[in-house]
């Protein structure tokens, strides 16, 4: 279903690079200054309990700042979903002379769904006061679409927890970091969190949800990325990454029954909540100046 093949060779040949990897990226970093228009898009009222509930789990002030997120920068998030850091990156960037992008779902010609449109439509609506959130833009991102924009054109792109699903077409990740190369600042950073498999190897097209930290290092190498830094801001050390359901069987998803299954409620959710959410790398690459 899944297949790994297509970056074994680049697994191989990166060897070298994800091994000293951590050495460069562990050393010792200055902390960022403190950035008082994030803390308070952070602390702000538009965003909702439930979604400040996950700061404990999502860490974004320091996340974000690893990251390399700053005043005035341009941003392009993959795959905003809900919107859980739209919230914070799109009042941000209207109060500090940036500009946030997302990506949403192709709208019409190949890859056009009735899911999709109304997906897309959900985001737009939620995001639709250019007094509070000033102009969210969009970019359509699909399984048919490249690009994500002109060329030397963002300061700091990211991605979250969105690696597993781009392993399912052979091709895909390779052509998502590339596009993601072009669309980058000479300079500029990509920021990757990902649910981490390690130090177990990784399933077969990770299946489950728990992507090793060598792959997605060898990916964003083959399109000609620099691993900058590793942070464990987002690690757990409670998770065992053997849940029957995968990583969705942890928060926010906690599924209780296989995919595609009604929920069973008979499933004792209790050790897998008081794990919390899942054990993740959180990786910064470099687009060589």
């Amino acid at each position: 279903m899944r297949s790994t093949s297509k970056l074994l060779a680049a697994l191989l040949i990166t060897a070298p690079l994800a091994m000293a990897a951590p050495a460069l990226a562990q050393a010792p970093m200055a902390a960022p200054a403190a950035d008082p228009a994030l803390t308070a898009a952070i602390a702000g009222a538009q965003r909702t309990a439930a979604d400040k509930a996950r700061d404990a789990w999502r860490h974004p002030a320091e996340t974000l700042q690893f990251w390399g997120v700053k005043p005035g920068a341009t941003i392009l998030e993959l795959n905003p979903s809900g919107g859980w850091w739209t919230e914070i990156l799109a009042p941000y960037a209207a109060k500090t002379g940036g500009r946030y992008i997302g990506t949403g779902a192709v709208i019409e010609g190949p890859g056009a769904t009735d899911q999709g449109k109304a997906s897309r439509q959900r985001f737009e609506q939620r995001f639709a006061d250019p007094a509070l959130y000033g102009k969210v833009e969009i970019v359509p991102f699909g399984a048919q679409t490249r690009g994500f924009g002109a060329a030397n054109s963002v300061d700091v792109a990211f991605t979250a927890r969105n690696i597993h699903n781009w392993m399912e077409a052979p091709g895909r990740l390779d052509g998502i970091f590339t596009d993601l190369f072009a669309v980058l600042k000479p300079g500029g950073y990509l920021g990757v969190e990902e649910h981490r498999a390690d130090p177990r190897p990784m399933k077969e097209g990770s299946t489950d949800g728990y992507v090793s930290e060598a792959y997605v290092i060898a990916a964003a190498t083959k399109a000609g990325f620099v691993l900058d830094a590793k942070s464990e801001i987002n690690a757990n050390p409670k998770d065992t990454k053997d849940h029957p359901f995968g990583v969705w069987t942890l928060p926010p998803t906690n599924q209780s029954a296989p995919g595609g299954k009604p929920a069973d409620p008979a499933f004792d959710q209790t050790k897998y909540k008081a794990i919390g959410e899942s054990d993740r790398m959180t990786l910064r690459f470099r687009k060589p100046a």
